[in-house]
């Protein structure tokens, strides 16, 4: 069985507010900085100064001074910015292991994640969208039939 982990780390967010991008420019950029490796990005619809509509676009990355660097630059190459704000936090994490199961309609990867009281398992969405595709279902449904196999994969670990 698993031990239950808490874990603590501490990340760096790097924002900025964007009022005269397109939406294809915004995902655009989003897609870049994810592929660069950072921890996640956020888009946010916000109202800025004189009712205008505007994203806040959050990076996710660590607080280690050249990644932060790294990022920003990213920030700035593929957005309009002329501003990052930066704020370091700290955040409760659960480990999180990667694994596979075999099933009938192949091998699918899926998440298993506890600590803080969480055993949780997700199937990865890349996986299950492939097996919707080649069956045309929903991604409901290619859920709903590899969870028993990844259930009994789970087990047979524990």
């Amino acid at each position: 069985m698993t031990a239950d982990i808490e874990k603590r780390d501490r990340v760096c967010e790097l924002e900025c507010n964007i009022d005269d991008m397109t939406a294809e420019e915004i995902s655009y950029a989003a897609e870049r900085i994810m592929a660069e490796g950072a921890k996640d990005v956020a888009i946010t619809p916000v109202v800025m100064k004189k009712g205008r509509p505007a994203y806040l676009i959050t990076v996710m990355c660590s607080p280690d001074e050249s990644e932060k660097e790294r990022f920003a630059r990213l920030l700035f190459r593929y957005t309009s910015t002329i501003g990052i704000r930066e704020v370091i936090s700290e955040r409760y994490v659960l480990d999180r292991q990667l694994l596979e199961a075999e099933t009938p309609y192949g091998t699918i990867r899926y998440k298993h994640v506890t600590g803080f009281g969480a055993d949780r398992v997700k199937a990865e969405y890349d996986d299950l969208a492939a097996l919707a595709a080649e069956k045309d279902i929903s991604i409901a449904d290619a859920r709903a039939l590899v969870m028993p196999f990844i259930s009994d994969d789970l087990a047979l670990r524990r």
